[in-house]
């Protein structure tokens, strides 16, 4: 049974993972609450379409269900959702590529409203043509420097919750977020597209 999203927005995280280890009803909370953010992020991330994202979801969220006794709750926890989803999808990602089935995801609508815009420009139509620039130029990252654009550009994740998600040093995010921007602008110039990270 779903527990109503009403009574779901009642309760904090922790009381949501509290209830849900008596009452497993609860869980459906967490699953509302992430499904839409973690598919977006998935499909970026992993290059899927909306079925492998799904089924990436799914076993992500039963290993969280598997996990979740486990869960310190002196931690963020959505970065500890966020790690178990990265995994998942980054093991989604290699599986593909290993396999040489690494066709490119097709630009949907609901991709291109989920990336947040800071410019000011009028025409609906160069928006999009700016976004779809900006998804090919991260496409073309190498998955290291992808992932912290993404968790902190487009997910607005701090260094500490990258640091959680990634299982690496807060020093090694900014590093890697320095680097990353640098190449990601090398791209765009060669490619005369301009942006402002």
């Amino acid at each position: 049974m779903v527990v109503p999203k009403e009574i779901c927005d009642r309760f904090s995280e922790l009381e949501i993972i509290q209830k849900a280890l008596v009452e497993v009803d609860f869980f459906s909370c967490l699953y509302d609450r992430y499904e839409a953010r973690l598919l977006r992020y998935i499909k970026r991330l992993a290059q899927v379409t909306d079925t492998e994202a799904e089924d990436i979801l799914q076993e992500s969220f039963i290993s969280i269900w598997k996990n979740l006794y486990a869960f310190d709750q002196s931690l963020k926890l959505s970065s500890w959702i966020y790690r178990i989803v990265h995994n998942q999808a980054v093991s989604a990602f290699r599986k593909k590529k290993s396999y040489g089935r690494d066709e490119k995801v097709t630009w949907d609508d609901a991709l291109n409203a989920s990336i947040p815009d800071d410019t000011s420009l009028a025409d609906a139509g160069e928006m999009q043509d700016i976004d779809l620039s900006l998804h090919e130029v991260l496409e073309q990252l190498p998955l290291h420097y992808k992932e912290v654009l993404m968790l902190k550009f487009l997910e607005n994740m701090g260094y500490e919750e990258i640091s959680d998600v990634l299982k690496i040093p807060e020093g090694t995010v900014a590093t890697r977020i320095n680097r990353a921007k640098k190449a990601f602008k090398s791209l765009a110039e060669a490619q005369h597209i301009i942006f402002d990270l």
